[in-house]
């Protein structure tokens, strides 16, 4: 195969690729059943005068399905990361008992599952608005390549069977993740 066509093959796969690990990384922070410490990842910490992340300041840590526990390594930050959870807005109520901060993770309603569901799906619709992207701009490319015709049009059904793969592999995510945000 022509390296020129290799290469947009290579970049567009690398693409697709990223498109799910946003895709996962974005899935993460949607909340299933049960507590984990990645639904605190988006709070940011006043720490001397910068933003920082929680995890950066303090232990996170889930003992039980329905608790998370964060553990500052200074005292002294502990009115500081209560402010910063309530102000993520996640709907959490952080109790400080003085020596560490208790969220008490509520059971998810059957409406808010079916939010959170809905979410996923518009998560899982971004990515693979970002696979066919991928694709428009390999095919632009390969058009543009001065290989023969036939060359280009075999590079093109590549592209699409790489396409196809993608979103199949974004499908399958989505199912297993409708299916965690579902079970009660």
């Amino acid at each position: 195969m022509n390296e020129e066509i290799q290469f947009i093959l290579d970049t567009a796969k690398e693409a697709m690729s990223n498109a799910i690990g946003h895709l996962e990384k974005e899935l993460l922070s949607i909340r299933a059943g049960k507590a984990t410490p990645s639904m605190l990842s988006s709070v940011m910490v006043e720490y001397y005068g910068s933003q920082t992340p929680l995890s950066q300041v303090a232990n996170v840590n889930t003992p039980d399905a329905r608790t998370i526990s964060i553990q500052p390594w200074e005292k002294s930050m502990l009115q500081e990361i209560e402010r910063a959870i309530m102000v993520a807005n996640l709907g959490f109520n952080p109790m400080n008992n003085g020596e560490s901060i208790i969220i008490n993770v509520p059971p998810l309603t059957e409406e808010r599952r079916k939010e959170l569901a809905k979410q996923a799906k518009a998560e899982v619709e971004d990515a693979k608005v970002s696979v066919r992207t991928a694709r428009k701009d390999a095919n632009n490319d390969i058009k543009k390549t001065d290989v023969s015709e036939d060359v280009q049009k075999n590079a093109e059904i590549d592209v699409q069977d790489l396409t196809d793969s993608y979103v199949k592999k974004i499908d399958d995510i989505y199912v297993v993740k409708e299916k965690e945000i579902m079970t009660v």
